[in-house]
């Protein structure tokens, strides 16, 4: 048994997949919305906008679902005792999950091949939407997965042995509303963060002042506000939801070790798990009472209350601290810049706030790996909340260390590929030497 380097191993490839496949969800609404207003405004750079993302897209859904065969491949080969429970009572979104693949996969090559193929330009736009449906409702069917992990139902374990399984009851466990709720919100904002920071990238560095930059911005920090606040939301559903089922991971989260009537919301702060203290920390009173019960007095659990072998480790109190520090920066930073430019102020294009949307990428992608870590890290010891621990699902197998260390060089082997194609791509053809922006702008050839 290997078990701290098959729990590296699988941390590894889901945090290197998530990345590709939280873009993979996001990228087509913003293609979609892209190609809609461009038809609805007749505005041919939104167009050329949704055309480029639409290249870059199937780079990364390429990426994606190779990392994502190494998911399967892993789970199977690491943790076989857990697929011999899930597979019986959880595959049933597995299988479902491959024809929403086929869904998105078939009409995003409809898509990217009929540009220009039909008098009516709307038909190519309906195109996107499967494209949208299979791959949100890919992400979605995986993570209630994730949420029966979370929150098992749908069986029972007499004697050792499964009876009475219901895959719909399992499929629809307490954590999966807000799961699905947080995981597609996020996604959509993660997204719209990244390729505003793109965006902001060529603004800066490139000096590349083209309303078709501008446009762009205000498309993805649009959906960016938007996403952010729904994920705002999502993350008090699902806070709502550990305060019920999983209330030792929501003490640790807090770093509440006592339990407590009008428990405060701690905002930062240096843990010591030692003399369970937490100093430099602000604190808001009785507001974790609030947000977990929606009552200012309620009582809150600390870790204290509960085994010392069931409690998860204090450190996720600091994942969950700037999974939310990312959120709330995402959405300060896009309502800034929305109102500058309705204001029309200059601040909206100067450095001064080009520089804070430039950051947004790399800060909502912490805080969208940092939120993942913190959910599965936050369930320790169980992989199935109350049913299987984790020594108990792993494989026996040994040599674990090896097989990381080839993964670690693939995934090394395919980011450094992916970014080296990607960067070759779109430098080779900047927007304004795009033969479709050219024909735009053929009216004295001057790049606006």
């Amino acid at each position: 048994m290997d078990l701290i380097f098959s729990r590296i191993l699988t941390g590894t490839t889901l945090g290197f997949h998530i990345f590709f496949a939280t873009l993979g969800v996001g990228i087509p609404v913003l293609i979609s919305l892209a190609e809609f207003i461009g038809l609805r405004k007749r505005d041919p750079e939104y167009l050329l906008l949704a055309k480029r993302w639409a290249k870059g897209f199937t780079i990364l859904v390429a990426v994606g679902v190779v990392t994502g065969t190494c998911i399967g491949l892993q789970i199977n080969l690491l943790w076989p005792n857990f697929m011999k429970l899930a597979g019986e009572v959880i595959s049933l979104p597995f299988m479902m999950e491959a024809f929403a693949f086929f869904l998105e996969a078939i009409f995003l090559g409809i898509y990217l091949y009929t540009w220009g193929r039909f008098k009516n330009p709307w038909i190519h736009w309906s195109f996107s939407l499967p494209v949208i449906v299979g791959s949100s409702l890919s992400a979605a069917l995986i993570s209630t997965v994730n949420a029966f992990m979370n929150a098992p139902a749908g069986f029972k374990l007499v004697d050792g042995k499964l009876t009475e399984i219901d895959p719909m009851a399992a499929i629809l466990n307490p954590a999966t509303p807000s799961k699905l709720f947080h995981v597609l919100s996020s996604a959509y904002f993660m997204t719209a963060c990244a390729l505003a920071a793109l965006t902001a990238f060529y603004l800066l560095f490139r000096n590349r002042r083209l309303t078709y930059y501008k446009k762009a911005l205000g498309l993805t920090l649009s959906v960016a506000l938007l996403g952010g606040i729904l994920t705002a939301v999502a993350g008090d559903v699902s806070a709502k939801f550990m305060a019920a089922y999983n209330p030792e991971k929501l003490a640790a989260a807090e770093a509440l070790f006592e339990t407590e009537k009008g428990a405060p919301l701690l905002v930062g702060g240096l843990v010591d798990a030692e003399k369970q203290t937490v100093s430099y920390k602000i604190e808001l009173p009785k507001m974790l009472s609030f947000l977990a019960f929606g009552n200012f007095n309620s009582e809150v659990r600390g870790l204290n209350a509960f085994p010392k072998e069931y409690q998860p480790p204090v450190f996720i109190h600091y994942m969950f601290q700037i999974m939310v520090a990312s959120g709330v920066y995402g959405i300060a930073v896009s309502a800034l810049y929305l109102f500058a430019s309705w204001r029309r102020w200059k601040l909206a294009t100067s450095k001064l706030l080009l520089w804070p949307i430039f950051l947004l990428g790399p800060i909502a992608i912490a805080g969208m790996e940092l939120g993942w870590i913190f959910t599965e890290i936050g369930r320790k010891p169980w992989i199935i909340y109350g049913v299987m621990k984790l020594e108990d699902a792993v494989t026996t197998m040994t040599g674990i260390r090896g097989y990381f260390l080839a993964f670690l060089g693939l995934y090394l082997f395919i980011g450094i590929a992916t970014i080296w194609v990607m960067v070759r791509f779109f430098r080779k053809r900047p927007v304004d030497r795009d033969p479709y922006y050219l024909e735009i702008h053929s009216d004295g050839g001057v790049p606006r």
